[in-house]
């Protein structure tokens, strides 16, 4: 799982918790003309909710699916795949919603236990710029997809934190802001 490293320059990861605003920044720079890789644990998601063994999700998906440990590595290897993608390698700027450190930060969050496979994963695919968007309880909404509340978004930012900081990098946190002068702000940043 750990091969084939990625030449594509200037991967740029867009973080938070749960609607913090990730998916609309992400959207809008991808309308703006800049190569972006959608949240991978959506699609994830739904075929566990579709799959033999389908189950009524009502907390985060790590907690709620049959296997947990197996749910967390699709995640991973889903998360590697975007890093390695081909078609970003000609990219001036790759942006991500969510990178490899998040499944670690929501493991840790839910006192997931993890072996030298996650951690590396997090040391050997490296991101250029990491932007930390904070809880925002006037955007805040749970949906199908999100399960956490608005506490829970908090406890999340802060593992995140901590995680992307333990991977050694220093988070730019995103001021509030409307979507156009969100991404206005982490493309000064870039560029």
């Amino acid at each position: 799982m750990l091969k084939n490293i990625s030449l594509a320059k200037n991967k740029i990861v867009i973080t938070g918790g749960p609607s913090t605003g990730k998916t609309s920044i992400i959207n809008q720079l991808n309308e703006d003309g800049f190569f972006c890789f959608p949240e991978f644990i959506r699609s994830i998601t739904q075929e566990a909710k579709q799959g033999d063994d389908a189950m009524e999700i009502t907390s985060n998906p790590i907690v709620s699916v049959a296997d947990p440990h197996n749910f967390n590595l699709q995640l991973l290897k889903g998360r590697i795949d975007q890093y390695q993608d081909p078609s970003a390698d000609d990219k001036k700027f790759s942006f991500y919603d969510r990178g490899i450190p998040d499944v670690l930060a929501y493991m840790d969050l839910f006192d997931q236990t993890y072996d030298e496979t996650f951690t590396e994963a997090c040391k050997t695919y490296r991101y250029d710029k990491i932007f930390l968007l904070p809880p925002w309880k006037d955007i805040y909404i749970s949906d199908d997809e999100r399960y956490e509340s608005f506490d829970e978004s908090q406890q999340v930012y802060q593992h995140l934190l901590a995680t992307y900081s333990r991977f050694g990098y220093n988070c730019i946190e995103v001021p509030f802001g409307n979507v156009k002068e969100r991404s206005t702000f982490i493309l000064q940043h870039v560029i």
